[in-house]
């Protein structure tokens, strides 16, 4: 695994802080089956304890099932719908989980994201994990949002098949293992940002949510509305947290830049310097004190795109070109799509200036101040 990705980790010293004295619910972005493996290997090097992963039924196959147990993961359906005692089940069994402390990871967007955008958040996990809590507190619980940040992934093709129509394959061992073939290339980093964290109790006093209000012998009680609109809040939260963690990498900053050109082609000083102006923008006006943004030059990220064959330069007597390697930028969409919520503010006031010629400030407040609710509910702006 460690020769197959380089790992940057960044903020990890949050978990170490209430890992001792908190139930710990890790709640990453799901982009790839790599997650799994990534986030463990990511809290066991650092000398924390595993989590136990929710993983979907569909992972449940011959071998690969049970190799996935040992390294804890526990598998559920994707919908409990017409099964009551399934239902019952279940949520007794991630409560006695959370009685004993155990760490627990499940992704709530429910399925990994095939745009690169979050998905918005499915809400049965937090629901049972809120009405354990409810039902009989022990440790305060603690939610852990985490930005998980791809250079290459695994599953591209397979992504890019499916945005053009293709339907989507059922998990199958045979497929598995031709996904093992790809892993001889070149996958650059993988980077995970782990943001602030959300405490349950804050919540709580926030929705007026007494504890232990839930009846302790039951795990199927009704859920009064404040409850409900809790569950709701922490999970568009969540969400405004993972996006607030967001890594500007060299493959983003390139996706950026020439996705927006004719054919996907710059000559290299144009190139050159919107990967600049792109590194400055993030600098002096932040989204968040969280995002991390990379320290390469830009030449620096070109000649690293050129290596993880993203992208590729041809001479010209005029000035070398850089350009989409062939069939990657679908791939490159991807990416962008990660921190397209980081630019976005600064993208419509930058065409409300061109498109107007001379704007004043006043009207630019007033037109942003109308479209941002939109844009905060679908990009999950903070």
């Amino acid at each position: 695994y460690t020769t197959l990705f380089r790992s940057q980790v960044q903020h990890f010293e949050r978990v170490r802080e209430v890992a001792l004295n908190h139930e710990v619910i890790y709640v990453p972005c799901h982009r790839s089956h790599i997650d799994y493996l990534l986030l463990s290997y990511v809290i066991y090097k650092r000398g924390l304890r595993i989590p136990n992963i929710a993983a979907g039924d569909n992972l449940n196959m011959p071998v690969v099932g049970q190799l996935l147990r040992n390294g804890g993961a526990f598998f559920m359906r994707r919908s409990f719908r017409g099964n009551a005692l399934y239902s019952a089940v279940f949520r007794e069994y991630m409560h006695s989980m959370i009685q004993r402390n155990t760490p627990i990871e499940y992704f709530i967007e429910g399925g990994r994201s095939r745009s690169g955008r979050l998905l918005p958040p499915k809400k049965g996990m937090i629901a049972m994990t809120v009405q354990s809590h409810l039902r009989q507190a022990g440790k305060p619980i603690v939610f852990i949002p985490t930005y998980i940040g791809y250079e290459r992934i695994v599953e591209g093709a397979t992504y890019v098949d499916e945005l053009k129509g293709k339907p989507k394959e059922s998990e199958s061992l045979l497929g598995l293992l031709k996904t093992g073939k790809k892993l001889e290339k070149i996958f650059g980093t993988v980077h995970v940002s782990f943001g602030q964290p959300l405490h349950l109790d804050d919540f709580m006093q926030k929705y007026h949510v007494a504890p232990n209000s839930l009846p302790n012998d039951r795990s199927d009680s009704e859920i009064p509305d404040n409850i409900s609109q809790m569950i709701d809040n922490i999970g568009v939260k969540i969400m405004q947290r993972i996006n607030r963690s967001a890594v500007i990498n060299p493959v983003t900053l390139l996706s950026l830049v020439l996705l927006d050109t004719p054919h996907g082609a710059l000559d290299e000083q144009s190139c050159l310097e919107q990967l600049a102006l792109y590194q400055r923008l993030a600098r002096t006006l932040p989204y968040d004190e969280d995002v991390t943004i990379t320290d390469a030059s830009p030449q620096s990220i070109i000649n690293y795109g050129i290596q993880l064959k993203l992208i590729e330069k041809t001479p010209h007597v005029l000035g070398d070109l850089v350009r989409i390697a062939e069939r990657q930028a679908p791939l490159l969409s991807y990416f962008r799509n990660n921190i397209l919520h980081v630019y976005i503010l600064l993208s419509l006031c930058a065409s409300l200036v061109k498109r107007n010629g001379h704007i004043t400030v006043a009207n630019i407040e007033n037109v942003v101040g109308i479209i941002y609710p939109f844009l905060q509910a679908e990009l999950f702006l903070k």
